[in-house]
C-alpha cells in the first residue's frame, strides 16, 4: 500500500490501487507483486525494478535522483535461517520499502503504525527512512548480552558436565556470531553510504542521526568480535580439558602397563623350553606365585607415593 503524507506531514493518506501519485511526499510498502502493479506510477528504471524483485544482496547505490537499498535482515529468533530481504526506493518525495509476501515484514508496518499514531515527530521521508534504520538496531543490545550469557553458561557448562561433546554447540555460536558480523558489516557500510548524502535527499539535521546511527551500529559490530573471542577462548578451554582428560587415560594405562610389565618379564621367562633348577623345587610354584605378587604390590605402591594415578 502507497499512502500520501498529508501538506503538514503529520498523518497518511492511503492511495487507492494505482492512483497517480501527486506533488505530496509519499510512503510505501509493497510486496513484489505490488510494485509490478504500481511501477507504472512510480517510474522505477527497469534495472533497479529487477533488483527489488529479487533483492538477493545487501547493497547500497546512488544514482541521479534516487537512492537505491537492499537487505538482508537475518531474523533473530532463527539465526542460520533464510534472512528478511527488504529493498528500498528513495528520491525527492517518494519512500518505497519493499519486501517478499512469503516472509514476515512486521517491521515495515510497525513503522506505518508509528506514523498513523503519531509517534514518530517531525514526520518527513527521510525521518521515516532513519526510523527504519533505527528499528533494525533497537534492542540489540539487549540481545548481544543474551548471547554473552548464553556463552557464559556454555563456559561454565564445560567443567560441570564433563562427560558432554560440546565441539557441536560451540560451532553453531559461531556461525550464529558469523552472520551477526557479516550482517552489521553490511548495515555499517549501508549507514555510512547514507551519510554520505550524494544525491542531497537528507537535511543536515538527519545526517547527523545517521552518523550517531553508524556509531551504533560500528560498537555493535566490536561487541560481535569481542563474542568471537570469547567463544574462541571457551574453545581453547574446551579442547585444553579434552586434552587433559586424555593425558589421564593414557598416564592410567602407562601405570597398568608399568605395573604388568614385570610380570609380563617372569611369564617369559618361565615360559622358555629348557628345563630349569626352579622346576624340581617343591616350593617354585608358590615362590614364583608370591613373587609376582611382591612385584605388583611394591609397583602400585611406588607410583601411589609418587602420585602417578
Amino acid at each position: 500500500m502507497i499512502y500520501n503524507l498529508d501538506g503538514t506531514a503529520t498523518k497518511l493518506e492511503k492511495l487507492k490501487p494505482n492512483e497517480i501519485l501527486g506533488e505530496k511526499p509519499c510512503i510505501g510498502v509493497l510486496d513484489r507483486s505490488e510494485l509490478l502493479q504500481w511501477n507504472p506510477h512510480l517510474a522505477i528504471p527497469e534495472r533497479i525494478l529487477e533488483e527489488c524483485l529479487k533483492g538477493t544482496v545487501s547493497k547500497f547505490e546512488s544514482h541521479d535522483g534516487f537512492d537505491y537499498v537492499s537487505l538482508l535482515i537475518p531474523d533473530r529468533t532463527s539465526l542460520l535461517g533464510s534472512s528478511i530481504s527488504i529493498s528500498i526506493y528513495f528520491r525527492t518525495n517518494l519512500l518505497i520499502f519493499i519486501c517478499d509476501e512469503t516472509q514476515d515484514y512486521s517491521l515495515l508496518h510497525s513503522i506505518i503504525s508509528r506514523i498513523e499514531q503519531k509517534e514518530i515527530k517531525n514526520l518527513t521521508l527521510e525521518r521515516v527512512l532513519y526510523e527504519f534504520f533505527d528499528l533494525l538496531t533497537a534492542g540489540d543490545s539487549l540481545f548481544l548480552e543474551n548471547l554473552e550469557q548464553e556463552i557464559t553458561e556454555l563456559e561454565e557448562s564445560l567443567f560441570t558436565k564433563g562427560k558432554k561433546d560440546y565441539i557441536k554447540e560451540i560451532i553453531l555460536m559461531k556461525k550464529k556470531l558469523l552472520v551477526l558480523k557479516r550482517y552489521y558489516e553490511q548495515l555499517f557500510d549501508l549507514s555510512e553510504a547514507m551519510e554520505g548524502n550524494e544525491n542531497e535527499l537528507l537535511t543536515n539535521g538527519m545526517i547527523r542521526y545517521f552518523h550517531i546511527l553508524t556509531n551504533r551500529i560500528n560498537r555493535l559490530s566490536d561487541s560481535i568480535s569481542n563474542l568471537r573471542d570469547y567463544v574462541s577462548q571457551v574453545r581453547e578451554a574446551y579442547q585444553t580439558e579434552v586434552d587433559i582428560s586424555q593425558n589421564r587415560i593414557m598416564q592410567l594405562f602407562t601405570v597398568i602397563t608399568a605395573i604388568f610389565l614385570p610380570l609380563t618379564l617372569i611369564v617369559g621367562w618361565y615360559g622358555m623350553n629348557f628345563p630349569m633348577p626352579e622346576y624340581h623345587w617343591v616350593y617354585g610354584y608358590p615362590a614364583v606365585i608370591i613373587t609376582c605378587g611382591a612385584v605388583s604390590l611394591l609397583s602400585i605402591i611406588y607410583f601411589k607415593k609418587h602420585k602417578w594415578f
